[in-house]
């Protein structure tokens, strides 16, 4: 069988780099796209591979206009010369760009989208053009929570669970989708191998994962005596106010800020996944605690952890 080439955006992140390395032990070849993204030395690029896989975006940023940049600009020019280059295209979006539901009342791929930040509206609008790329062969998918190795995300959670204490922070009732990285990369090849028509999926575990359930997993799968301590929600709120003044003074944006703290004080973020398997047959496999033991595993190894 000969090698597939995948044009991949945003290779050197999280995600990227999982699919670079799954990419080659699969035998095929990842062709990575750095940025700046320019429509003609794109169309180069492309002409030579059989599809481009588009991760690169920002998840974090101080200035609206920072996400549109990043996650709405660059996406239109990747599916304009992914199109002039009679490339299919896979378009890797967000739960956010849907909005936040409850477990109970998990969101669906027709309901109305109603995204709550910057982030979320600027992954929707680029969903949106990329889609409106007249011509284009693209499929839309919208993971939930991405993690396992390589994941900083999650990592100060497991730091404060040697500390002793897990800080409880948002609605303790709220939920999440969540997806292990090598669930989402099955979601991604399978795509890839459907040959990417017009589509959008939500992406994720099946079983949401509640806030206090997280922090319990993180708690066992550490094997820390840690504490979980529910954080006010004035004093988080202080935090994020605190957060937003000092990322506008440096630049950088703050861990906890009035982005994170309207996403952490929603209803949480679940959908279902039905058509995940009725569209590409798949089915999220890896569990929380599970995955959480795999990547604490890695997070030693690597020395991000000690302990």
């Amino acid at each position: 069988m000969t090698p597939r080439r995948i044009a991949v955006t945003g290779s050197s992140g999280f995600i990227g780099s999982n699919l670079v390395a799954a990419l080659s032990s699969r035998g095929d070849v990842a062709v990575p796209v750095k940025r700046p993204f320019e429509a003609s030395a794109l169309r180069a690029l492309f002409a030579d591979v059989d599809a481009v896989v588009h991760l690169a975006g920002v998840v974090s940023a101080i200035h609206p206009r920072e996400y549109f940049a990043a996650n709405v600009d660059a996406a239109i020019i990747v599916a304009g010369a992914a199109r002039d280059s009679g490339k299919p295209m896979l378009h890797v979006s967000s739960l956010a760009a849907a909005g936040p539901a409850p477990s109970w009342a998990p969101r669906v791929e027709d309901d109305e989208c109603r995204p709550v930040n910057d982030y979320g509206r600027s992954k929707l609008e680029g969903e949106r053009r990329v889609l409106a790329t007249e011509g284009l062969r693209c499929t839309v998918l919208r993971p939930g929570v991405v993690y396992g190795p390589g994941d900083r995300a999650l990592l100060p959670l497991f730091r404060y669970a040697r500390g002793g204490i897990l800080p409880l922070v948002g609605d303790p009732r709220a939920a999440y989708t969540f997806i292990y990285v090598e669930d989402f990369l099955r979601v991604i090849f399978a795509a890839l191998e459907r040959g990417l028509p017009t589509d959008v999926l939500f992406a994720g575990h099946e079983r949401p994962v509640g806030a206090r359930d997280l922090l319990e997993a993180v708690k066992r799968t550490s094997g820390a005596a840690a504490a979980i301590v529910p954080v006010p929600r004035l004093l988080v709120r202080g935090a994020a106010l605190a957060g937003d003044a000092i990322g506008s003074l440096s630049g950088k944006p703050a861990t906890i800020n009035s982005r994170r703290f309207v996403e952490l004080y929603s209803t949480g973020f679940v959908c279902r996944t039905d058509r995940l398997r009725t569209h590409l047959g798949i089915t999220a496999q890896v569990e929380l605690n599970e995955g959480l033991e795999r990547t604490v595993h890695w997070y030693r190894e690597r020395g991000w952890l000690r302990g």
